[in-house]
């Protein structure tokens, strides 16, 4: 499998839309004390931001982990000429991507970004 970096624009786009989800997040407390109105369309906005966010996040994560496990990288790297602190780090690295519960976490908030606008959506049609 021959991985490619995403674009750089792809990257910070989803970065800068992870930030603004959080800071509308922050705000919106002070949005809806001062303009009541448009608290609903800041949660929105923060909610949808997240979901892409962490949507992408996912991808990420779910892309460095397979391209370790189909290249079997951990192997290749124990019996590689590296020096042994080189390779203890770098397959430190690896274990910890493969091992890390990111994706749990990214799966969560992406289901219960998703799982509040349903609700919120019903609560709407039920008022």
């Amino acid at each position: 499998m021959k991985t490619k970096m995403m674009p750089g624009w792809v990257i910070n786009l989803f970065f800068i839309t992870g930030l603004v989800s959080a800071l509308l997040f922050r705000i919106l407390i002070f949005v809806n004390s001062y303009w009541p109105d448009w608290s609903r369309v800041v949660w929105y906005c923060g909610v949808l931001g997240y979901i892409l966010f962490f949507a992408f996040r996912f991808f990420i994560s779910f892309r460095r982990r397979a391209a370790i496990r189909e290249n079997n990288l951990i192997e290749k790297l124990k019996q590689s000429d590296l020096n042994e602190n080189d390779k203890d780090e770098v397959i430190y690295i690896m274990n910890s991507i493969m091992k890390s519960r990111e994706m749990i976490n990214y799966i969560f908030i992406f289901s219960v970004s998703g799982i509040s606008i349903l609700i919120d959506l019903l609560l709407l049609l039920l008022k």
